[in-house]
């Protein structure tokens, strides 16, 4: 009798769906909260019908952090983060992947594309999402 071939793993394995969103119109102050909140790096952002539009990451609000670093002070940051728009920092149409790709396919495209994650949409509506973190937390698995 044959071995039963084992499935190779996909994004559904891996990916969070413990998700922390963000709407277009949220402040850039909003992210910076929700980022150091709940320790994320990555925020999904959607649209007023529930669809994915964007992603914000930690890297797009370092921009405050440079302001601090030149002598502004967190005043100067907390106005700046209040006064603009998740929609004007966002990356728009984001790489996405799909709950069925191979985790291999997936961290290649993450490889070649320079992303940190990966939205994961099924039939259009974001259900996850796949990220560094996830892979690096698959590499210690016992």
């Amino acid at each position: 009798m044959a071995a039963a071939k084992k499935r190779a793993p996909v994004v559904a394995d891996l990916m969070s769906t413990d998700l922390v969103t963000l709407g277009r119109n949220d402040t850039l102050l909003v992210a910076d909260e929700l980022l150091k909140q709940k320790r994320v790096r990555h925020l999904p952002v959607l649209d007023d019908d529930g669809e994915l539009s964007g992603i914000v990451t930690q890297r797009d609000l370092f921009r405050g952090a440079l302001l601090r670093s030149l002598g502004y002070g967190s005043r100067a940051e907390d106005m700046m983060l209040v006064s603009l728009l998740v929609k004007d920092a966002m990356t728009d149409d984001p790489v996405t992947t799909t709950p069925s790709t191979p985790l291999a396919d997936a961290a290649r495209l993450m490889i070649d594309r320079g992303i940190g994650c990966l939205p994961v949409l099924d039939g259009g509506r974001l259900v996850g999402i796949l990220t560094e973190g996830d892979f690096v937390r698959l590499a210690i698995a016992d």
